[in-house]
């Protein structure tokens, strides 16, 4: 019976990742149509835009951008429906991901440590939500997931290749990347040193680095020249937009490392303060048996606390998306580090009672896989309060989406000219920017750089994060401006001149971030 299992497992939970996916229906959340939005324009011919006329990088997911577009093609092109399309494949790509850590586990430790890890992975509300919320995260943890698995393998310049796809998804993928190709090179230079044939050594070095460089340098250039930068525009903008503490990126990262199976919500606070020292440990007990095993595993036992060093010294605001890409990574070593250390209480008293010691070694197998689960199952909900009536994470709130859609339908319905022929000013700009059509005034400054120039916002200014800056739509003036009102109520909405210039449509009743409603507001008649 353990033998059948171990055979159709990894099956069974590929197969239960694309189910919950699935099941649980699209729950898109406001980035993901900024994506959409820039395939869209691709698509008409407006070119790799957000706005018509403006080369902005406002997305920091060209390959996934580029993707939607070719797999838009035979489902209607620019008429496809994107979010569908994006909820479906990211469906499939979480299945293969969870294929790839059970062999990723296998390779590296035993059945037991790929099957726990590809399961908790299936279950994670933080790898569910944003799969079908249609971020590129799922590509992005494929990528990063099976670079390592080709690396470990030994398959550099499928490797590379992957890399390089990895960093086109996202370029914060340098975190794991650098490290391997530290590693590679090194491994490179002691070979030269002891090989023979040198020649074929450097060959094989030189075929690997140009399998990377070729396509990176490709796009890069491309971003050079077309966009005037191969900088997204979103990473000033999120620097200089939001006003935040000096450690709330570290306590965020913290929580999140201590609670990978969501204890918060089993044992509340102490579930976070055992967690914040049981965890971590485990995990860098894990990393180093794996690197003990193979120094190819350098890379991935690093790059949980190369992303959480890095995003904590920038502290940025940390959307929750940003919290995924460790997660498998983590997940492996955690069970490494469980597997590990059963495995030395098992041998510890194999003398005296060997045959009990025996059962002890294969006891692990059912409890790595339970347990987890079972500790991940509270942080879902089998009727979420909005959305589609289905079980998911409770983490995959779109209320906030579902109400710029209502805000959206209600302009397209008031537009008095073409949407092309009109401005609309958002902090939350992909839903209304891909259902309304019209030219977008990103009050945040993702895929408008001349916000910036208005910020940052005096200290008074903030309510919560983020304030709207007043004078950047006194001198735009926008047809319409649509906000939350704690956005706008220490800035805007105290403006005479705005009032003056604008009148309230409409207020769509919401107390999200504590705020009294969202916002449409309308350019008045000269």
């Amino acid at each position: 019976m353990r033998r059948l299992a171990l055979k159709t497992l990894p099956l069974a939970i590929a197969l239960l990742a694309f189910f919950l996916r699935i099941n649980a229906g699209p729950r898109i959340i406001d980035d993901a149509y900024i994506t959409y939005r820039y395939s869209r324009n691709i698509l008409a011919g407006n070119g790799f835009v957000f706005n018509p006329g403006e080369r902005v990088l406002g997305t920091t997911t060209p390959l996934y951008t580029l993707l939607l577009v070719l797999l838009s093609l035979p489902f209607g092109g620019l008429n496809a429906d994107f979010p569908l399309l994006s909820y479906s494949l990211n469906a499939l790509l979480d299945s293969l991901s969870c294929g790839i850590l059970y062999q990723l586990g296998k390779k590296l430790g035993c059945n037991t440590l790929g099957l726990s890890s590809a399961l908790a992975f299936a279950l994670a509300p933080f790898s569910v939500t944003f799969s079908i919320g249609g971020l590129e995260t799922s590509l992005y943890v494929l990528l990063l997931l099976s670079t390592c698995y080709t690396y470990v393998n030994e398959w550099f310049e499928v490797a590379a290749l992957l890399a390089a796809l990895a960093f086109l998804t996202r370029p914060d993928a340098l975190l794991l990347l650098l490290p391997l190709m530290l590693d590679f090179a090194l491994n490179t230079w002691n070979a030269l040193k002891a090989s023979d044939n040198q020649p074929r050594v450097l060959g094989s070095f030189a075929r690997t680095a140009l399998t990377f460089a070729l396509p990176s340098i490709a796009w890069l250039t491309f971003a050079h020249f077309y966009f005037g930068t191969f900088l997204p525009n979103s990473i000033a903008a999120k620097a200089l937009a939001y006003h935040l503490p000096p450690n709330s990126a570290l306590i965020r990262l913290l929580q999140h490392y201590a609670t990978p199976f969501h204890e918060d919500r089993t044992f509340d606070k102490w579930g976070i303060g055992v967690g914040l020292f049981l965890y971590p440990s485990l995990a860098l007990f894990g990393g180093i048996q794996l690197i003990r095993l193979t120094k190819r595993a350098l890379g991935l036992a690093l790059f949980p606390w190369l992303y959480f060093i890095a995003f904590a010294v920038a502290n940025p605001l940390i959307f929750r998306w940003y919290l995924t890409p460790p997660i498998p990574f983590y997940f492996l070593c955690i069970f490494m580090g469980i597997i590990t250390l059963w495995q030395r209480l098992s041998y510890s008293i194999r003398s005296k009672f060997p045959h009990f010691s025996q059962h002890l070694s294969h006891s692990l197998f059912l409890p790595t896989l339970v347990i987890p689960s079972l500790l991940i199952l509270p942080a879902w909900k089998l009727h979420p309060s909005h959305g589609p009536d289905r079980p998911a994470p409770e983490m995959a709130y779109i209320q906030l989406e579902l109400h710029y859609e209502e805000a959206a339908l209600f302009l397209r319905s008031h537009f008095k000219r073409p949407s092309s022929e009109l401005w609309v000013a958002a902090g939350d700009v992909g839903v209304l920017g891909y259902l309304t059509g019209a030219n977008i005034l990103d009050t945040v400054g993702l895929n408008s750089p001349v916000t910036l120039r208005y910020l940052p916002l005096e200290r008074e200014s903030y309510v919560i994060n983020y304030a709207v800056p007043t004078q950047l739509i006194l001198d735009y003036l926008p047809d319409y401006v649509v906000i939350l009102e704690v956005y706008g109520r220490k800035t805007l909405l105290q403006s005479r001149d705005f009032h003056e210039r604008y009148h309230l449509l409409r207020t769509i009743d919401t107390d999200i971030y504590g705020s009294n409603g969202l916002m449409i507001f309308a350019k008045s008649s000269p």
